[in-house]
């Protein structure tokens, strides 16, 4: 079991990793249920704005697989270009590997 476990880590910070390349650098707005729950100056930051909503029985698959939940990070170019209300560069899928 604990095999797995690290198996699952390493995958899971692989995925974060990958995104973070692809993601660039910018402003990240945080959503959970349609509304911004944070934010964050890099990937990781706003990864992390998902503690606020972590589940109590801390099942992220069974929480991420609510469609009503849709978790995603919307990437700014800047914050002053979030704070002008740009269209966000990108919004980035988040699933429950990524925020586990």
């Amino acid at each position: 079991m604990a095999t797995s476990k690290t198996a699952a880590k390493s995958v899971a910070k692989n995925v974060v990793k990958n995104a973070a390349k692809t993601a660039g650098e910018g402003f990240y707005e945080v959503y959970w249920h349609g509304e911004a729950i944070g934010d964050g100056g890099d990937l990781q930051e706003a990864l992390a704005c998902y503690a606020l909503v972590a589940p109590d029985d801390g099942d992220w698959e069974a929480v991420c697989a609510d469609p009503e939940a849709e978790p995603h990070i919307e990437r700014h170019a800047s914050f002053d270009a979030f704070l002008d209300n740009e269209d966000a560069l990108e919004i980035i899928a988040v699933n429950a590997r990524m925020i586990a």
